[in-house]
């Protein structure tokens, strides 16, 4: 496979650098390179090939996650790799050891990206496109690349004397469906008959309504998304008992809560040719969110969620720009990426009203751990 832009690869193990980066974009000339400040790890620009603004934010937020950085950087996933699609996964392997372990001030990701757009074609044209999506496709793909089918054996009574046998039950695990992957459970009440039925949902990103365009807070916004909705008219559901449509009450809860969990903002509305954005301020906390009020009471431990990196959105629906805020696990410092500028923030900094993606986990943090490169 070939790249296109400033880079070729040699089966993705050697990147040969034909051109620096534009002035534009804010790459530091290479003669000032001995003149900056040490290098941390997991603090890599990332070089814009045009309009890659939103890849560029997901790859930071996703470089800033801690286990699935050691994941790649340890090697383990070569011995899950799946060789018939494993372009994808080899690409963002050996870009985030360019930028946890490499020494430059930004790299390009015009590598991964070739992988993902021979795929998903949209995302080799110059144009934008929307961060919430492209994080969508790259946890699908390297899920897909990662897979292992594993079978659990359920036990099943039959009969009055309730004798049981066991149905193997086959289910796909990952590293991004360990990190990554919840459970809504949707309780359905027919409003006829009373009768309640259930609906599990898998989910990797929760969208999340706005209720207002001015200032609100993430918990209005979870409020507004696990609310108790009525369906009505053309929205009524078949009721197994009455053997008809029926109006029915829906109330969505979290029954698996992922280690990693990330709410999208729904920013965005079309509505028939109308298309606007929502800039309302929602605020959100940086430690200790607490989901208790979503999660199904069945389950005793409730785990809090501390923010580890954000995507920004500016601008509106025809033109805008991405960028990312990232909890660095080793120095435990906020930095902000905006495509080859990177700068640490303050704390205070991270709350802004451009806010788009919200990435919190239940895991304490650390330095990943790099035992080898792929």
């Amino acid at each position: 496979m070939t790249s296109e832009g400033p880079f070729q690869a040699d089966d993705f193990g050697i990147y040969y650098i034909l051109a620096e980066c534009a002035d534009n974009y804010g790459c530091r000339p290479a003669k000032q390179a001995k003149e900056r400040q040490p290098h941390a790890q997991g603090v890599t620009g990332l070089r814009n090939s045009g309009n890659t603004c939103y890849m560029n934010a997901i790859l930071q937020c996703l470089c800033s996650i801690s286990p699935l950085a050691e994941y790649f950087l340890s090697g383990k996933y070569i011995t899950a790799l799946q060789k018939s699609c494993g372009e994808v996964a080899t690409a963002f392997a050996y870009l985030m050891t360019d930028m946890w372990l490499g020494d430059a001030d930004s790299v390009s990701a015009d590598i991964f990206r070739s992988a993902l757009g021979s795929l998903y074609p949209a995302f080799l044209k110059r144009t934008q496109q929307d961060a919430q999506e492209f994080l969508i496709y790259v946890l699908n793909e390297l899920h897909e690349a990662l897979k292992k089918v594993r079978n659990h054996h359920r036990a099943l009574g039959i009969g009055p004397t309730q004798r049981c046998c066991r149905k193997v039950v086959s289910r796909e695990s990952s590293v991004i469906t360990r990190l990554f992957e919840g459970q809504l459970n949707y309780g359905i009440i027919c409003l006829k008959c009373e009768n309640c039925t259930h609906k599990n949902e898998v989910f990797t990103v929760l969208s999340l309504p706005i209720p207002t365009e001015y200032q609100c807070s993430l918990q209005d916004c979870l409020q507004c998304f696990f609310q108790q909705d009525t369906l009505t008219w053309n929205d009524q559901l078949h009721c197994s008992f009455c053997e008809t449509k029926q109006e029915a009450a829906v109330r969505a809860s979290i029954a698996k809560a992922p280690k990693i969990i990330v709410f999208h903002l729904k920013r965005f509305q079309v509505q028939g040719t109308v298309k606007r954005k929502l800039r309302a301020d929602v605020h959100y906390p940086l430690t200790n969110l607490d989901l208790t009020p979503y999660i199904c009471p069945v389950f005793r431990k409730q785990p809090k969620y501390n923010l580890c990196a954000v995507v920004n959105h500016f601008g509106d629906l025809d033109g805008g720009h991405y960028t990312a805020f990232c909890k660095n696990s080793g120095t435990q410092s906020w930095f902000s990426f905006d495509d080859c500028r990177v700068s640490e923030i303050p704390s205070t900094a991270v709350q802004t009203s451009t806010a788009y993606l919200l990435f919190y986990s239940c895991q304490p943090f650390s330095r990943p751990v790099q035992k080898r490169k792929p």
